[in-house]
């Protein structure tokens, strides 16, 4: 009896690759997807803190590295006269210098400067050698007049010295009278910054 051949069963139909119940789609937002700040910096705490410690680690160091001034001083008397015939007056100011540092301050240069109000004008100290001469034609400058100070004058650390400048000025004998101000400035050898005097 022959062999019977089987029948190959019938082909069957294909399923579907996707599922037949779709899953919901994913909300898609093209921008966010490109770099916006929100998605790509850090949040503004983790920025904040950090440049705020910079900045006050930053200002504690220029308060601590800014120029400090070795001395101290004071205006402590000032007489004037007027020089005959020339519309001047030549002053004597008495001024007191404390060295504070631990160098020897040595004056580079001291002068003089007077505002009275409706003109400003600036005088270097007299050179010491001509003092003597200055007090000797206009005694009303003798009255309280110390040792001569001017440029060059050494001041040891801790002392203090205490002298006279002699200064002229353009001016009659009323405006400096009446004058705003009259200012010393007094600058060191090896300083930053200049010891200003006021009165």
């Amino acid at each position: 009896m022959p062999e019977e051949t089987p029948t190959p069963p019938p082909p069957q139909k294909a399923e579907p690759f996707f599922p037949a119940t779709p899953t919901p789609a994913t909300p898609f937002n093209i921008g966010e997807e490109y770099g916006t700040a929100k998605k790509n910096l850090p949040p503004a705490k983790i920025v904040i803190i950090p440049l705020v410690v910079i900045a006050i680690i930053a200002i504690t160091v220029a308060l601590l590295q800014r120029p400090r001034l070795s001395a101290t001083g004071s205006i402590d008397d000032i007489a004037y006269a007027e020089v005959p015939g020339q519309n001047m007056v030549m002053a004597a100011i008495n001024i007191s210098v404390k060295n504070q540092g631990e160098k020897t301050f040595l004056i580079q240069s001291i002068e003089s400067a007077l505002d009275t109000g409706a003109n400003q004008f600036t005088d270097d100290a007299a050179p010491i050698v001509d003092v003597d001469r200055y007090l000797t034609a206009l005694p009303a400058l003798k009255q309280h007049a110390l040792t001569p100070i001017s440029r060059e004058i050494q001041i040891a650390p801790g002392a203090e010295t205490k002298g006279t400048m002699i200064v002229d000025f353009p001016v009659t004998p009323d405006a400096f009278a009446n004058r705003k101000s009259l200012k010393v400035t007094i600058k060191a050898h090896d300083q930053p910054i200049a010891l200003v005097l006021t009165k």
